[in-house]
């Protein structure tokens, strides 16, 4: 449905923000209170757009007061329309995605927000530039905790398309994750290639993840911020896969009747 990491060679200029070219300092993924920041106050200059995506998705560079960092924009006017998900909404899927990564903790989506750009409201998210050694097909039936932290944030988020090509991998051992438009079904759609785990029981890293999303969602500002971004059914049914996911403390199961593997795979 979006772009994957063998697509993000993006058409145009070529990649002058990953470095922080001009002179600039570069913002990290991990920074993330300056890649915010960045992000919602930054100037984006279209530089090209990522050829193989379904929805208008563009390679941009992003500065503001003197930092600047590569970034995707994906303006809610280029989304195209999905049968099982409302029109319009697939930027906003992409915040809550990645608040519920910081909320658990592990922080697998790279920095994301939702503002205006050159072509109207939408997601902007931080570019992360894959390790091009890593081979992505093993990656993704290891049994690296980054995957496996991944694996329990997308039953989380009821992710519908985790794809082989959406993992980020910089090359430092953390794995970041991409595309996140298609989650929080009310619906169980939970459609990926990161089943080697199901039935196993929760690690103890992950229980206190889960642990911390409960609490946000029951008492704290993870509630209400989604409750901005999703509606209250798909706040309410996130609500309902972390209680069951913390009372059995197993990684779920493939979906009865839904297929259990995105298509094409990569």
């Amino acid at each position: 449905m979006t772009q994957s990491s063998r697509d993000r060679t993006p058409a145009g200029d070529g990649p002058a923000g990953r470095s922080g070219a001009g002179g600039a300092p570069a913002v990290p993924p991990h920074d993330v209170a300056a890649a915010e920041r960045l992000l919602l106050n930054g100037r984006l200059t279209v530089e090209g757009r990522l050829v193989q995506a379904s929805n208008a998705t563009l390679y941009c560079a992003i500065e503001h007061d003197g930092r600047r960092a590569a970034c995707v924009y994906k303006p809610v006017a280029g989304e195209r329309p999905l049968w099982d998900f409302p029109d319009g909404t697939l930027a906003e899927r992409e915040v809550a995605a990645y608040l519920v990564s910081e909320a658990m903790g592990v922080r697998v989506v790279p920095p994301t927000v939702h503002r205006d750009g050159p072509y109207g409201p939408g997601m902007v998210q931080l570019w992360v530039e894959p390790d091009p050694d890593v081979d992505l097909v093993a990656l993704s039936r290891s049994d690296d905790e980054a995957v496996r932290r991944m694996a329990v944030f997308d039953a989380v988020v009821n992710n519908a398309d985790r794809k082989i090509g959406h993992l980020l991998p910089p090359g430092d051992g953390h794995v970041y994750g991409c595309d996140h438009g298609v989650c929080f079904s009310v619906e169980y759609k939970l459609r990926t290639v990161l089943w080697q785990w199901r039935g196993k029981p929760l690690t103890a890293e992950s229980v206190e993840a889960l642990g911390r999303v409960e609490a946000g969602l029951r008492a704290g500002p993870l509630g209400e911020r989604l409750g901005g971004l999703l509606t209250a059914e798909e706040v309410d049914a996130t609500r309902r896969r972390v209680e069951l996911m913390l009372k059995h403390r197993v990684h779920p199961y493939p979906p009865e009747d839904w297929p259990a593997i995105p298509w094409p795979p990569l």
